[in-house]
């Protein structure tokens, strides 16, 4: 049973570490927006291709933006980290609640994002 639970763990972390690695490769070579207001702004637009929500974000906001989302019919991913991880992952030195991708660049992160959600 522990090797099995072990295993598990492994995979959940080996996704984190490629999100977050795809991340980093959007934050270098793609566009995008940090925070709430920003992220809604693009959706209204029809900019946004992606949008990445931490765990920690206050239940009415989080479901505002699921709406907005589910309304531009654009994929929404909830971050397996908080706010100051998904900075970290963002390579910012502040919090981010949530951010919008509208050019992913080299990455792939919008075709990888639907199936892992």
């Amino acid at each position: 049973i522990n090797a099995e639970y072990g295993e598990a763990v492994v995979s959940t972390q080996s996704t984190g570490e490629s999100i977050n690695s795809r991340l980093a490769l959007v934050m270098k070579s793609g566009k995008f927006t940090i925070g709430y207001r920003s992220t809604l702004k693009s959706i209204r637009q029809g900019k946004s291709k992606l949008i990445i929500i931490a765990n920690n974000t206050p239940a009415l906001r989080k479901s505002e933006i699921e709406y907005y989302c589910m309304l531009a019919k654009v994929g929404v991913h909830h971050y397996s980290g908080n706010n100051i991880d998904l900075g970290t992952a963002c390579g910012k030195y502040f919090r981010v609640g949530c951010l919008c991708i509208t050019d992913p660049g080299d990455s792939d992160i919008i075709r990888s994002m639907p199936s892992e959600s």
